[in-house]
């Protein structure tokens, strides 16, 4: 199993430390790197609220945090922000990194995998919703290749969609290097050094997560937490998941009007601070899943 590496560590956190004893957010703790330096660099006064969709890493982050009095954790997933956050008042930062995690790829009981034999269930809450076993069992040949395509930019959809079809007319695709070796064989040009099932399988993962819909929630819900003066920083790992961010916070920087001019222009709920931010080589080096990463901040305007 490969080591748990944070991706851009210092980047993130330090673009939202202000109050070095204010409270802070952590969307996504994962193995608790972020909130591990956060927690490291705040005063005795600070409290840091992570939060997880996944009971493991919750559990995971209870344990490792067990002596530290500011800190707390509660699994939700983004669209429930608001209600575990409600007895926090405004904050002075949050912080999210979207997608997959390394801990979730790398056990193949979690079924991400396309490299280890696993069942086939890819939810991030295994208590929640459908597995991808049991889309895959109903799914229908357009709304398939549909998923393949838009979340997984995969440009051989139709065929692969067919393929899956196919197999399952055989029997029920249950584990994870089957449904690999299935789209592994129907794939007709592969990309050296890349997997052929890569696309395929973050396509399937994205679904059955609802994690486009997930950051459609959660960043006005960010926004709406921040005082004045906080910031956001959230990093995105594909241009699905970039592209949303973007327009989020062009949109509350530059709200649109009433196209009549007949109501009072909107106010500026945010303004973006710096470019977007990429790994530097040096980091892609250690840590090869850092490469696709982009970090955007943004800070609350005041009122």
């Amino acid at each position: 199993m490969n080591p748990h590496v944070t991706v851009l560590l210092h980047e993130t956190v330090d673009a939202i430390l202000g109050n070095l004893n204010g409270t802070y957010v952590d969307c996504t703790l994962g193995r608790g790197g972020h909130t591990a330096l956060l927690l490291s660099k705040l005063g005795p006064d600070a409290r840091v609220v992570g939060l997880d969709r996944d009971p493991q890493a919750v559990e995971h982050c209870v344990q490792r945090f067990s002596d530290e009095p500011r800190f707390q954790a509660v699994q939700t997933d983004f669209a429930g922000l608001a209600q575990a956050c409600q007895s926090l008042g405004l904050v002075d930062g949050v912080m999210a990194d979207l997608g997959v995690s390394s801990p979730q790829l790398d056990q193949a009981e979690r079924g991400f995998s396309f490299q280890q034999d696993g069942p086939l269930d890819m939810r991030m809450d295994p208590s929640q919703g459908q597995s991808a076993a049991q889309w895959l069992a109903e799914v229908k040949h357009p709304d398939l290749a549909r998923v393949l395509r838009e979340f997984g930019d995969e440009r051989h959809a139709s065929r692969i969609a067919s393929a899956i079809l196919e197999a399952r007319d055989q029997g029920p695709l249950t584990r994870t290097l089957e449904l690999a070796n299935v789209i592994k064989k129907a794939h007709p040009k592969w990309e050296p050094g890349r997997h052929p099932a890569t696309q395929s399988f973050q396509a399937i993962r994205i679904f059955v997560n609802q994690e486009l819909e997930q950051i459609d929630l959660v960043l006005p819900q960010i926004c709406d937490l921040l005082k004045p003066g906080g910031r956001m920083a959230v990093i995105s790992f594909h241009s699905l998941e970039d592209r949303r961010i973007k327009r989020f916070i062009r949109d509350q920087a530059n709200p649109k009007g009433d196209p009549l001019g007949l109501l009072p222009q909107p106010a500026p709920r945010l303004k973006s601070v710096g470019k977007a931010i990429k790994p530097s080589s040096a980091e892609v080096d250690q840590n090869p899943r850092a490469r696709s990463s982009v970090l955007r901040v943004a800070e609350k305007v005041s009122p």
